[in-house]
């Protein structure tokens, strides 16, 4: 997990993946929030089409390269909790504290991976990282 965590921070514009309502992908730009006892979260407004589409279907991935040609392929199951504890830690990152202020916001919300799984490969020939 430390690996896959490493290169999320060194990453961190990701691209979250979801299907949509109307059947069709759509891919968004994210920001992964960190790692805690072995989940990776993440968050976002529970206004927006993504939290909607996370809703009627949670099977999300999670992919980013890096400037070496490196990239990451992350799936998982969002599972959206209210969990204050992760919401003050998501709100020390300076962007997401400027859209939500407080814990509290009732549009604030954070979820996590379940079963994330994945790899981390590049254009060298060895063979992928998996996890």
């Amino acid at each position: 997990m430390k690996r896959v965590v490493e290169f999320l921070q060194a990453n961190p514009v990701q691209y979250l993946a979801t299907v949509g309502r109307d059947g069709k992908a759509k891919c968004r730009p994210f920001m992964f929030c960190f790692e805690r006892e072995g989940k990776l979260w993440f968050c976002t407004n529970n206004t927006k089409e993504v939290y909607k589409d996370m809703q009627a279907n949670p099977e999300v991935e999670v992919s980013v390269s890096s400037p070496e040609y490196a990239w990451i392929r992350l799936h998982g199951r969002a599972v959206f909790e209210n969990n204050m504890e992760i919401k003050k830690g998501a709100l020390e990152n300076p962007i997401v504290k400027s859209q939500y202020e407080t814990p509290e916001n009732p549009i604030f919300e954070v979820f996590y991976l379940e079963n994330a799984h994945g790899l981390i490969a590049d254009f060298s020939g060895n063979p992928p990282y998996t996890f």
